[in-house]
């Protein structure tokens, strides 16, 4: 885990069962007003990420907002590991991970959230022995932007077959979209925004934190829950909004596609488990070229790694975008 030093978060401000994280961008932001509304939503507890620059201000705040516990970071991590990080403060079944930039314009009730996103009596009683009382992993809510209007916050994955031998065999793309109704499917949470099943996520193990583009880092999280067996979905029930603008996707293919690609895209599901066949090393050197004994290690590493998760799979990608269609939101939230 990354060095840090925590100030603050001695007292529990509620018991509704949901945590909030927040996760800085930068700006100078109203730190003050914000802790205030999380505090009047009613939040067991607030972790602030606060980076490596000191804070003249915090001891001030943690005096103020006594249920606020900041984070100092001795160095700069990406947004996956502090939220890896920020799950290990808190012990609430739900957790809303926030942006600094970001405000709450409905449903942001602590209380009502959970209420929300646990499933009701009769749903437990239906449900297998052991199975977590949360609705889903992740819930993403609506953002908008700062003129208010709704972002293209879900995704739909889509798999299409390359024809040339030195491509990958398989590869994925993305469509965005506005949610429409409560409840659809998405591929992962816009931004890592999103209402968490703490049990489930670090069951999931979180996010993979050697993945320093953000996008790839979301997209190995969104395309794992799936393929595992998890759902993330969107709801109506709470509306976020972005002070300034939403940060645009660096969707470039860099060193963390690979291993995206080799965890999520080249196992294949066979009976109970899935594996990464042999016979797609040679492609898989023709695309990414180098040298071939890095491009081994790499392949084999990856290889093993898919080798000892390998019945935590459900489906490969092929059997995910065939069934992704299919799939529809419900009337419940």
């Amino acid at each position: 885990m990354p060095s840090y030093t925590a100030v603050g978060g001695a007292l529990r401000g509620a018991s509704t069962g949901v945590s909030a994280i927040l996760l800085n961008r930068g700006g100078r932001y109203p730190r003050r007003t914000l802790f205030t509304e999380l505090e009047k939503a009613g939040f067991d507890c607030v972790i602030s990420l606060e980076g490596p620059n000191d804070r003249y201000d915090l001891e001030e705040l943690s005096d103020r907002f006594p249920f606020v516990r900041f984070i100092i970071l001795k160095d700069t991590i990406n947004s996956g590991e502090q939220i890896n990080l920020a799950v290990r403060e808190i012990e609430s079944p739900l957790f809303f991970v926030l942006w600094n930039d970001l405000r709450i314009l409905y449903g942001g009730d602590a209380a009502k959230i959970s209420a929300w996103f646990r499933l009701s009596g009769e749903e437990l009683l239906k449900s297998a022995p052991g199975n977590s009382p949360i609705r889903r992993l992740c819930t993403v809510p609506v953002i908008q932007n700062s003129d208010l209007e709704t972002l293209p916050t879900l995704t739909t994955p889509a798999l299409y077959r390359s024809k040339l031998f030195w491509k990958f065999r398989n590869a994925v793309k993305t469509l965005h979209f506005s949610p429409q109704i409560e409840a659809q499917p998405s591929l992962y949470p816009f931004d890592g925004v999103g209402i968490y099943d703490r049990e489930r996520f670090i069951r999931m193990g979180g996010f993979d934190g050697t993945l320093k583009n953000p996008y790839w880092q979301l997209m190995d999280f969104g395309f794992r829950s799936h393929l595992w067996g998890e759902e993330i979905r969107g709801t109506q029930l709470v509306r976020l909004s972005y002070e300034g603008e939403a940060e645009p996707e660096d969707t470039s293919a860099d060193a963390g596609y690979r291993r995206f690609y080799l965890r999520n895209v080249a196992p294949v599901f066979r009976k109970d488990s899935a594996h990464i066949p042999l016979r797609l090393f040679p492609s898989y050197f023709c695309k990414t070229g180098g040298d071939p004994v890095a491009a081994w290690e790499e392949f084999r590493e990856n290889r093993q790694w898919v080798s000892a998760n390998g019945r935590r799979f459900k489906r490969d990608v092929r059997i995910l975008t065939g069934l992704w269609e299919q799939a529809t939101g419900d009337s419940e939230p």
